[in-house]
């Protein structure tokens, strides 16, 4: 990932910090806030996808079905 779509995923993460943050000091519900977070993290997932994570933990699912297949 380049360092320009990394920091836009870091500057994402932040701005859903802190508007759970403020949910939160709002009186919101922990569910509420904790579904907010999930969401919020699912769309920035799709919007700006982690290719090299993705490659990492395919490979890793890849090569423990290699091995339990023995």
């Amino acid at each position: 990932m380049d360092a320009g779509t990394r920091q836009k995923r870091v500057d994402a993460l932040e701005a859903i910090k802190k508007q759970a943050l403020n949910m939160a000091e709002e009186g919101k519900d922990s569910l509420e806030v904790r579904d907010f977070i999930t969401s919020a993290k699912k769309e920035l997932a799709y919007e700006l996808p982690d290719e090299e994570s993705f490659k990492k933990a395919m490979n890793a699912t890849l090569a423990y079905k290699a091995k339990k297949g023995e």
